[in-house]
């Protein structure tokens, strides 16, 4: 159901990527560049490996709410790739603040009025309103569709941004949604999508050098040392365990299977 498409690739996320194949392929070259400095090893995480296993292990029957109603099954995937594309963003920019149940069911609602670029433009607020109630803080994001629908229409042609750069400029798109859009939309790993539940789990595991009091920050710091070949499927595994194990509140470390190399364990 994915869009597979290299072309719609943005240079700068190819350069991206294969200076970070060079600078790990160079770890090896100390001896042969003689006189060069050593270079110090990348920081890591303790354990982190063996935790990350044990996720993998926990997320196994792919049964958590983003698993069966989270964006990448909102769209419409018979629908043509533009469209498919612009429904991908939609159902994000739904997302935020919103459980995956709630956007879930208002996408459907939306497909069922047709959702494209331009029957959203010939749609009023207060039908709009009415469709996508109760998502989370729904009058702005009646006002941020429009808005961004307007500009997708007049500026891409319909389309959606290939770039996250362009994305985060859209009205109510944010970094984690421009992520997880160059990943659903254009499959393209840009970077690591970090909602709440990423933000969360990797700070009780210590997964970042030092505490991160914002999103953004523990995106920066996950994407320091986690090898690339994870950052795609890291978002989709953490929210999953984040929504059925470990919870905001009140964590299930006695079913955790981590519980014992956790540094946030309640060890009975």
């Amino acid at each position: 159901s994915r869009v597979h498409s290299t072309a719609g690739i943005p240079r700068r996320s190819r350069r991206r990527k294969s200076i970070a194949i060079a600078y790990e392929s160079a770890q090896g070259d100390g001896a042969e560049q003689g006189t060069s400095e050593p270079q110090r090893p990348r920081w890591e995480p303790r354990d982190w490996r063996q935790q990350l296993e044990r996720i993998q292990e926990m997320r196994r029957n792919r049964d958590a709410p983003v698993d069966e109603m989270g964006v990448e099954k909102c769209y419409d995937s018979s629908a043509p790739p533009q469209v498919m594309r612009y429904q991908v963003l939609l159902s994000l920019m739904l997302s935020s603040q919103t459980k995956d149940q709630v956007t879930s069911a208002a996408m459907l609602r939306l497909r069922q009025h047709g959702l494209t670029v331009d029957s959203i433009l010939q749609m009023d607020d207060a039908t709009l309103g009415q469709i996508i109630y109760p998502v989370g803080f729904w009058r702005n994001k009646v006002k941020y569709i429009k808005q961004t629908t307007a500009i997708l229409k007049q500026k891409y042609g319909g389309d959606i941004p290939r770039t996250v750069e362009e994305l985060v400029q859209l009205p109510g798109v944010g970094p984690k949604m421009a992520h997880l859009a160059m990943n659903i939309a254009w499959d393209s790993v840009s970077g690591i999508a970090v909602d709440t539940h990423v933000h969360r789990i990797t700070n009780r595991l210590k997964w970042v050098k030092k505490e991160t009091r914002y999103p953004e920050e523990t995106r920066v710091a996950l994407e320091d040392w986690l090898p690339r070949d994870l950052w795609r499927e890291i978002n989709w595994l953490l929210v999953g365990f984040g929504q059925q194990t470990c919870l905001p509140v009140n964590p299930r470390c006695n079913e955790c299977l981590n519980q014992d190399i956790c540094p946030a364990a309640k060890r009975h």
